[in-house]
């Protein structure tokens, strides 16, 4: 088995074609109009607009740190003249007051720098006199100005419509639906602003924040909004390092980008192939191997809502996809899911609105699975939590509310207006390790473990969903993370991949696993409870054996319901 595995893989790296070239996203630069911005400051004098953004950023950084920093004006919903005033009276309210923002309060989260600013507010519905359907949480409005943004090729799925009320106060303004916000997009100043509110195109419900009731706290949003500070600075064109390893690694293989597994995209669709590295990062899981793999239509995936033929619940039971027929095994830990080739999984069937996949849905980003699967016993069908590092890909600023299932790492450099999202590691220790909006951390920094976590514990597969937003002109847009993966995987292991082309013979599944270094999985012991795991920081957590067997069986009574989502 293993000599035609090492001959199958040589013929593969003797014919493959010679993949496509990877490419640096293009961008459009912001031209900023200081003068016209510093004109908007009232009871300024007259003279330059550096001198006058100083003195202003000298009072406004002192609620909102680094303000100084952003390379456009940044317009918050601030009463700023009140603000001034009491910040040159010397009162303590500018530091701690809610009461100079309209209803809004700030969040934690505001960076600026050389690629503009984002900011988020909250607003309590109850509080402002908003009649919402929905009062579980506060609501929070995102807005961001940018230096230069992002141009993407199609398709671009999105909804637009001209929001009348507010045409006179911001001149060609647009409403855009667009992954599951609503975007009010404009420019002043040269520059592109969007606020938005993350909501869902239905009818009001207490379980979810509706569209239409969005509508009226952007429109207070943005009625509120003032030039609170800046500095006027040169804006570099972006440059990303697109450099890949030169020696040929003799086991990473993976599909080219839009290959997804047959007849997986929505309604059938092909996916996109996108060869932009949109970022140059660090690989989100923190030791190789570790492998990018849909986690819906591989071994023990559910086939999302496909529908399937045969018997699932039962360790080694055999069934199939409906959507493609390949033959599968209900078992978490089958060698093919931990194993190259890779596989592109961006597009893939979900309910998710993605403007960049062919049918306006997708996945919105990708799933990776770490090096190997832990089973609490022979019998298990699934992998334990918890065994592998999650790390940093970027320096950058957490963007994440305590109990949240996805934390974001945002970037904003001369090169970079870029976030990335983490999915499915547990809420409860990511709080615990205080990953939280506000706080910075560094590339390659563990941030927390591969869980399987859904919208409950246990409610997925052991894996990660990894995702990246740039920054457009209709705000932030999810595009795929495939290439820049490849390209970051490369670096983790010091050689390049080989892609898979039309044509190419695909490379056998080896029939075991590769080993693995000691320092790629975490003890496991049996001495901590879960509620002790929840409560102490992810590097510190041990798995109770006993507690997770009882778990296996229980989720074995109940597995046709389960929903893999992510």
């Amino acid at each position: 088995m293993r000599s035609s595995i090492f001959a199958s893989l040589a013929l593969l790296l003797a014919t493959a074609a010679t993949a496509g070239e990877i490419e640096a996203p293009r961008v459009t630069l912001s031209h900023v109009d200081w003068a016209s911005a510093a004109s908007t400051v009232s009871g300024q004098s007259s003279g330059k607009a550096d001198a006058l953004f100083a003195r202003l950023n000298a009072q406004t950084g002192t609620r909102f740190a680094g303000i100084g920093k952003s390379a456009v004006p940044v317009l918050l919903p601030i009463d700023i003249d009140a603000f001034r005033k009491d910040f040159v009276a010397g009162h303590s309210d500018v530091y701690t007051s809610r009461k100079y923002f309209g209803g809004f309060y700030p969040s934690k989260f505001f960076l600026a720098g050389p690629a503009g600013y984002t900011a988020t507010f909250f607003i309590d519905t109850a509080d402002a006199g908003l009649n919402f359907e929905y009062r579980k949480r506060p609501i929070e409005v995102e807005i961001t100005g940018a230096a230069f943004t992002y141009d993407l090729d199609g398709p671009d799925h999105q909804e637009e419509s001209t929001p009348k009320a507010l045409e006179d106060l911001f001149p060609g303004i647009r409403r855009i639906l667009r992954d599951a916000h609503v975007r009010y997009a404009f420019e002043r100043f040269g520059v592109p602003y969007v606020v938005s509110i993350q909501c869902y195109d239905r009818p009001p419900s207490d379980r979810y924040v509706s569209c239409r009731e969005a509508d009226p706290v952007a429109e207070r949003f943005l009625r509120a909004l003032h030039t609170a500070g800046g500095t006027p600075a040169q804006i570099q064109q972006p440059k990303i390092d697109l450099t890949q390893p030169s020696t040929i690694s003799g086991s990473f293989t993976y599909y080219g980008p839009g290959d997804l597994i047959p007849n997986t995209g929505w309604n059938k669709l092909p996916g996109r192939e996108d060869r932009h590295i949109y970022a140059r990062i660090r690989f989100p899981i923190a030791d190789a191997p570790a492998y990018v793999k849909s986690q819906s239509f591989m071994p023990w995936g559910d086939c999302y809502r496909g529908g399937h033929v045969g018997s699932m619940g039962k360790k080694g039971s055999v069934y199939r996809c409906k959507v493609n027929d390949i033959p599968l095994v209900f078992d978490e830990s089958a060698t093919a899911n931990f194993t190259y080739p890779w596989r592109d999984n961006f597009c893939e069937l979900r309910d998710f609105v993605v403007g960049q996949c062919p049918g306006g849905h997708g996945h919105q980003g990708e799933d990776i699975r770490p090096a190997n699967c832990v089973l609490g016993d022979k019998d298990s069908d699934r992998c334990l939590p918890y065994q592998h590092a999650v790390a940093a890909v970027r320096d950058g600023l957490i963007w994440r509310r305590a109990g949240n299932l996805g934390l974001w790492v945002v970037v904003n450099t001369p090169n970079d207006l870029v976030r990335f999202r983490y999915l499915h590691m547990n809420p409860k220790m990511m709080d615990a390790d205080g990953m939280l909006s506000g706080r910075k951390v560094s590339e390659g920094e563990i941030i927390g473990r591969v869980g399987t976590w859904g919208d409950y514990p246990r409610g997925t597969s052991y894996h990660i969903h990894f995702n990246i937003q740039v920054f457009t002109k209709a705000g932030w847009a999810w595009v795929s993370p495939y290439m820049s993966l490849v390209v970051a995987y490369e670096r983790l292991i010091g050689a390049r991949g080989v892609e898979i082309t039309a044509g190419d013979p695909p490379p056998p599944v080896p029939d075991k696993p590769p080993i693995i270094l000691p320092s790629a999985t975490v003890t496991v012991e049996s001495s901590a409870s879960t509620d002790s795991r929840e409560k102490t920081a992810a590097a510190h957590i041990k798995v109770k054996r006993k507690h997770h067997h009882r778990i296996l069986k229980r989720h074995r009574r109940v597995r046709h319901r389960l929903a893999h989502r992510g």
